[in-house]
């Protein structure tokens, strides 16, 4: 059971049969999408009728601020997916309570909480996407500075930021490889604004994105892998490139939302998504690159064998990333957003 609009719940509960039929509600907040999203429920339901998996779909930041606004009265049982600095934040903040699921051990060193506060289920890398019906793969960008060539002015689709964990970490990105010492983020601010002014929107949701990728109201974008490959598959014509010089690759986490109402079930979801079987599965049906060690290799679809081969991990300083991450964007919304066009 799904539900679209953060804004909409009780509609949707409403209308939708948010009904007690005898089985137990297990909430999930997350930004995978309803292709994910559907999949999981569909047959972690199909092990468990007894459960009944409600899921809202909203952007990463979204999340922990809904979370936040909830947090004397919490609606959800499990946050599932997003940066592990927003988990980070989320547990200072007192949303998460400790869990160690019985996967713990195949995941990792990269991207676990401190004392069992969240574990990573997914490595998310980003990637320049583009139309393939417009441009070629020689022609397409393929490292993040080509992105600020001429020819791609008004030609940039940008995934808003403020609501997307994907997009601050690659302005995170962005802002440490310029730094020259501790601190110093105006040539990452100055890179942000140069494509700010090749940007020709700042689409509200991936869905959105996507669309004017396919209509060409821009020819390339900034996204993650995934959902890039979700779209391929659907026959969007779209192509893409790993950035030369390194991309940000995301240790996307899973972690139990403190005082939820049904937290026994919302373990056992996250023993679920950790599961050699839904690894297999995601990574099969909906592109996701798995965060466990271990999986039989001629289980594994080519294509992640051929992802490890290709990008390059960007060095990242993902503690910073927690502790500077909001003022960061909290500026860059302030004083970026909208200048680049003005110069």
């Amino acid at each position: 059971m799904w539900f679209r609009n953060p804004g909409a719940w009780l509609v949707g509960c409403l209308t939708l049969g948010c009904v007690n039929d005898g089985r137990t509600p297990v909430v999930i907040y997350s930004p995978h999408g309803r292709d994910q999203l559907e999949l999981l429920e569909k047959q972690f339901e199909a092990l468990h009728p007894e459960i009944d998996v409600r899921w809202l779909d909203m952007g990463s930041q979204d999340v922990i601020d809904r979370l936040r606004s909830e947090r004397a009265n919490p609606q959800a049982d499990v946050w599932f997916g997003g940066p592990t600095v927003l988990f980070d934040r989320g547990m200072r903040d007192s949303l998460l309570t400790p869990y160690r699921p019985v996967w713990a051990d195949a995941v990792g060193p990269d991207g676990i909480g401190p004392n069992d506060y969240y574990y990573p289920v997914y490595r998310t890398p980003a990637v320049i996407a583009y139309n393939r019906e417009a441009l070629s793969p020689t022609e397409a960008p393929h490292d993040w500075d080509e992105v600020l060539a001429p020819r791609w002015k008004d030609q940039v689709l940008i995934r808003d930021p403020v609501a997307s964990g994907t997009m601050r970490a690659i302005w995170g990105l962005m802002i440490q490889r310029g730094m020259r010492f501790p601190g110093d983020t105006s040539p990452g601010m100055s890179w942000l604004r140069r494509l700010d002014g090749h940007t020709r929107t700042y689409a509200l949701n991936p869905a959105l994105l996507t669309e004017k990728l396919a209509r060409q109201e821009g020819l390339i974008t900034l996204w993650d892998l995934p959902d890039v490959l979700i779209s391929m598959g659907k026959g969007m014509p779209f192509g893409y490139t790993f950035p030369t010089s390194g991309t940000v690759v995301i240790e996307d986490a899973i972690g139990l939302v403190r005082g939820g109402s049904h937290p026994d079930v919302g373990r056992q979801f996250i023993d679920y998504v950790g599961s050699e079987a839904a690894q297999l599965l995601t990574a099969r049906t909906v592109f996701r690159l798995p965060a466990r060690h271990g999986l039989p290799i001629d289980s594994v679809p080519a294509w992640v064998a051929e992802v490890e081969e290709t990008m390059v991990a960007a060095p990242m300083d993902w503690a910073l990333l927690a502790s500077k991450g909001e003022a960061w964007m909290a500026y860059w919304d302030r004083r970026v957003r909208g200048t680049g066009k003005r110069r």
